[in-house]
């Protein structure tokens, strides 16, 4: 049965709710330039999340911090977008449907307390199906859940799971890389605790002295035993940590830098650097062995030290490229913003899929259907919807900004999908049939029947 025979009807009677919800919150032209008939069916079906960061239920620890392994709270202050500040009018819409809330935004203290009740109230109510209970009134049916492990309310089947495996990218002293920005200096030594939780569950307190060791006792097994706990994808936060430029160093040449550091001493960055790029190149591999999808943050991230120039997705190309990577699927998460035009050129290379998360948190509908459009007239079926639920603030936690976030994904793909069928490109059928891959069948087919 599908995915809309079996969910349609409850999410039709959601959908209803919401949009009432949502009338004081939205520009009303948005709503009023979507054809009625696809904006019902974006409205009722439900969506694969193909990013996201859930937090565990509240019966489980309540100082849950493995949503991220980099968590991006305490990195020096960045230029906040408009729409994650805290007089975003789409969270007086989000408090209102998720918990009932009866005031408006900004918060004070007073109202601050307020809310937090509100929220406590539903918490105690929903206790371990909590979680679930977010998705549902996102709309949302199943979610890949990026997070360092699994827990209490976040498992199969609503909540599939993405590791993070940057770690192993980095096995020798990174002192020097930590040196790099403030950021940097707090973003190694978590890498370094990740890597440690790796090598024991691999049976090993230290590296292994050689390379072919390492690969075969620490990085291999660390990603079978994510396949085997349920992982889909594995997950790189590449771009926090380095470029995007990527070289294909020989094994003979990262065997010898591997050897020569490995038991002590700071590696020279250049050498480092090649030493990387190999284990970049052996764990995509190992990721097609495995059928595990590579994710890649690919948007302008967090911080004031973010390197958007060095996170420009052109410079994947040559990794792209590779010809033993072939049988890797790697998806662009984000959609590379602001180098959205680059980003869609390469869904040409056909291992290569994007999502619109984050996106969708960032910029109105009407902006991120500009740049979706030109996706969907090109690539249709290698668009993913995708929210970023994040525990941001106090004002914004993963709940509010997955609400947030699938609202916006279904009036931006409303948007772009009708502009292109009134341009006379596509008939309706087709719009509607494009607006269902967007929203769960191309992430089935990546991550679920294996198309």
């Amino acid at each position: 049965m599908s995915w809309n025979a079996r969910f349609r009807p409850a999410f039709l009677l959601l959908s209803a709710l919401l949009a009432v919800v949502l009338a004081d919150a939205q520009d009303n032209s948005v709503t009023r330039d979507i054809d009625p008939e696809l904006r019902r069916l974006i409205d009722s079906t439900p969506a694969f999340d193909n990013h996201a960061h859930p937090v565990l239920a509240p019966s489980a620890d309540a100082s849950d911090r493995n949503f991220d392994a980099l968590p991006v709270d305490n990195m020096a202050p960045q230029t906040d977008p408009v729409a994650w500040r805290a007089d975003n009018p789409q969270l007086t819409a989000a408090w209102r449907s998720l918990w009932g809330y009866k005031g408006e935004g900004p918060l004070n203290a007073k109202s601050m307390a307020d809310l937090q009740a509100a929220r406590t109230r539903v918490k105690q109510r929903e206790q371990s199906n909590y979680p679930a209970w977010v998705l549902k009134q996102a709309g949302i049916e199943t979610m890949l859940a990026n997070r360092v492990e699994m827990g209490t309310g976040v498992g199969p089947p609503r909540f599939r799971w993405v590791p993070y495996i940057d770690a192993l990218l980095f096995p020798l002293d990174n002192s020097g890389l930590a040196a790099g920005t403030p950021d940097r200096s707090q973003f190694f030594p978590l890498e370094d605790h990740v890597r440690a939780r790796y090598l024991e569950a691999a049976g090993l307190k230290a590296i292994p002295a050689t390379l072919g060791d390492y690969l075969r006792l620490v990085v291999t097994p660390t990603l079978e035993r994510h396949k085997q706990q349920g992982a889909v994808a594995e997950k790189f936060e590449l771009a926090y940590l380095r470029s995007f430029d990527i070289g294909d160093p020989s094994r003979e040449e990262a065997a010898s830098i591997y050897a020569k550091w490995s038991k002590s001493g700071r590696p020279d960055p250049a050498s480092y650097k090649l030493l990387q790029d190999y284990l970049l190149h052996y764990i995509a591999h190992e990721c097609g062995r495995l059928r595990l999808a590579v994710h890649l943050h690919s948007m302008s991230g967090g911080g004031s030290y973010f390197d958007i120039a060095g996170g420009n997705p052109l410079l994947l190309e040559p990794f792209f490229n590779d010809p033993h990577l072939r049988n890797t699927r790697f998806v662009l998460l984000h959609g590379g913003w602001p180098f959205v035009r680059e980003a869609g050129a390469l869904l040409q290379k056909p291992n290569v899929y994007l999502d619109i998360s984050q996106q969708v948190l960032t910029f109105p509908p009407r902006t991120l259907a500009g740049w979706l459009r030109e996706w969907l007239e090109t690539f249709p079926d290698k668009v993913l919807f995708g929210t970023d639920g994040y525990p941001f603030s106090d004002s914004m936690g993963w709940e509010e900004a997955t609400w947030i976030a699938s609202h916006n994904a279904r009036d931006a793909l409303g948007l772009a999908l009708t502009g292109i069928m009134h341009d006379g490109e596509i008939s309706r059928e087709r719009a509607a049939k494009i607006a269902e891959q967007v929203l769960h069948e191309n992430a089935e087919g990546l991550y679920v029947s294996g198309r």
